[in-house]
């Protein structure tokens, strides 16, 4: 009888495989402006960066580049240089400051920074230990033109190879570096070529910014295994859109976050559903926005939901409720984070409000394992609180409801409570974001005089904010919550967001209705906004002395203060 074969599993392939596929490819690989590279043109030139890196490696530091740039071409070219020398490319995040910045880039050991002109001054006074290139010095273009233009063959790197640590948007707390290898990279985008059909003959159109997953996962990497040219704008612009798409014949495009809103505020133009676009696709735009941002421009848009580690994501189709999530990719259960027990289904009224938030609503837990989250670099405790008994504790909030569609919530945190009922901001925010005068909403607990929260929403109006137009709207809303009405509206030109378009919720938190924008309020009983003058802060601090509650207001604006309109 002939001896039992052990062979070994075959090798995966890694993001080097994927790249070298395109190193003979003479078709559009990438655009940005009035410059193009084929295929095969950026292939040679991530090899020559390639080169260079691996000169530099000095054991035992590993080699972890640094990259604080907009999305210029040397961006892109410095992740196909990663690739192919098994290095880590470190996203370092421009809105990041003095020794906030400084730690990141120590923190994931950082073997040097390359960066651009305009962020030096960032740079500059910082105690860092590694050093920092200006990627359009003469002496680095130079050195990096002399390298060969062939793939280094010397450094063979496997799918098991760290490709990039890529930053949590850091909108709850202090960004963490989430672990992303080139083979879950790889297979991640795989799934994007399949799911929105990639082919090469697709233009691909990458704004969202690079050091953030979204344009790795969903614009950079699919790109790149379909063959897709990638067009590049250094940063995203609404208004800049729709050119772009007509300039450069773009027929996909990524989003995160309120991109489409913001297209969508710009003035329509009567071809604008004859371009060539045909589909995008991304996460956390609203059900309105997504079938408007459809009719506007003739295309399909594809909104998921899931983490930047991975460990959890949602899939829409086509019978999904209005304002669902969809139904889970993998074993996802809603926990209460107290008792780790399940928490019960949503029970809805007739006008489609949550009944039972307080014990409906909980965490969205991958009870089936950890999905492709490969962990954080250097933090053991967010690890800790993230993997706990082999299940992934997104921090998200969310319930679902008894067909097994899932709806989101908020954020840990994202609660409050009103005469004595706990709210959950999400369902409050998605209603009052209907009212058609509002371009943008975000809606957030301020304290009440009494006890417990008010209701507080900050705004972008698309005209002149009109209180009792606004007022009379919520009266007229059937499924508005009994205790949904805003307290205060803040009137602003732009919300506090994050580089990757996400709001910065704690930042309105922290202002209360103290602040440089104006404000209206609608006290009990009034039939309409009115403005928050001096008179009416007098009132109201007085009303929380009276309950002895003065401590948690915040002073006002500093005087002087320029109020915006």
């Amino acid at each position: 009888m002939p001896p039992t074969s052990h062979a070994a599993p075959p090798e995966q392939p890694s993001l080097r495989d994927a790249l070298l596929a395109r190193r003979f490819d003479d078709a559009h690989g990438l655009r940005y402006r009035d410059d193009h590279w084929t295929w095969a043109q950026y292939v040679a030139a991530c090899a020559q960066r390639a080169h260079w890196i691996l000169a530099r490696h000095r054991p035992p530091r590993p080699l972890h580049i640094g990259v604080l740039m907009d999305n210029y071409p040397e961006f892109t070219f410095l992740l196909g240089a990663a690739a192919l020398a098994g290095a880590t490319v470190v996203g370092l995040n421009p809105t990041r400051r003095g020794q906030e910045l400084a730690r990141d880039i120590e923190h994931t050991d950082c073997a040097v920074v390359i960066t651009q002109e305009s962020y030096l001054p960032l740079l500059a006074g910082l105690e860092l230990t590694v050093p920092v290139i200006d990627a359009a010095d003469p002496g680095y273009l130079a050195d990096v033109a002399g390298r060969p233009a062939e793939p280094p063959t010397h450094h063979q790197a496997s799918a098991e190879a760290l490709f990039g640590l890529v930053f949590t948007s850091g909108t709850t707390g202090s960004p963490k570096a989430v672990r992303c290898t080139q083979g879950s990279l790889l297979r991640r985008a795989r799934r994007v070529v399949d799911l929105v059909e990639l082919a090469p003959a697709d233009v691909c159109y990458v704004a969202m910014p690079l050091f953030h997953s979204n344009s790795l996962i969903l614009g950079w990497a699919p790109a790149m295994v379909a063959g897709a040219a990638v067009v590049l704008r250094e940063r995203f612009s609404a208004s800049a859109f729709g050119d772009d798409v007509r300039r450069y014949g773009v027929t996909y495009s990524n989003y995160v976050g309120k991109p489409l809103s913001y297209i969508l505020a710009t003035a329509p133009r009567p071809d604008d559903a004859a371009t060539t676009l045909r589909l995008v696709y991304g996460n956390e735009a609203p059900d309105s926005v997504i079938a408007e941002f459809g009719r506007r421009f003739g295309c399909r848009v594809i909104d998921g939901f899931g983490t930047t580690e991975g460990g959890i994501g949602f899939n829409r189709t086509a019978e999904t409720p209005p304002n669902s999530v969809g139904v889970p990719r993998g074993n996802i259960k809603v926990l209460d984070p107290a008792t780790e027990q399940e928490c019960p289904v949503a029970e809805f009224d007739a006008h489609g409000n949550l009944r039972n938030a307080d014990v409906a609503v909980g965490e969205l837990v991958n009870v089936g394992g950890v999905g492709t989250f490969e962990g954080y670099y250097r933090a053991e405790a967010a690890m800790r609180e993230r993997v706990r008994g082999g299940s992934y504790w997104s921090g998200d909030l969310g319930y679902r409801d008894a067909a097994g569609y899932f709806y989101f919530a908020g954020r840990a945190g994202d609660w409050l409570r009103v005469d004595g009922e706990n709210l959950a901001l999400a369902p409050i925010e998605r209603t009052l974001a209907r009212y058609p005068g509002f371009a943008e909403t975000a809606v957030y607990p301020v304290p009440d005089p009494a006890a417990g929260d008010q209701v507080m929403i900050a705004v972008v109006p698309r005209d002149a904010f009109d209180g009792t137009d606004f007022a009379e709207w919520l009266d007229r809303q059937p499924d508005l919550g009994a205790k949904w009405a805003p307290a205060f509206v803040r009137v602003s030109r732009t919300l506090p967001t994050t580089l990757t378009n996400k709001l910065l919720r704690r930042d309105l938190v922290a202002q209360c209705w103290e602040c440089a924008d104006p404000v209206w309020w609608r006290p009990r009983r009034a039939g309409a906004y009115q403005p928050l003058d001096a008179a009416a802060r007098e009132r109201i601090r007085a009303d929380f002395a009276r309950h002895g509650r003065e401590r948690l207001l915040r002073p006002g604006p500093a005087a002087g203060q320029k109020r915006s309109v």
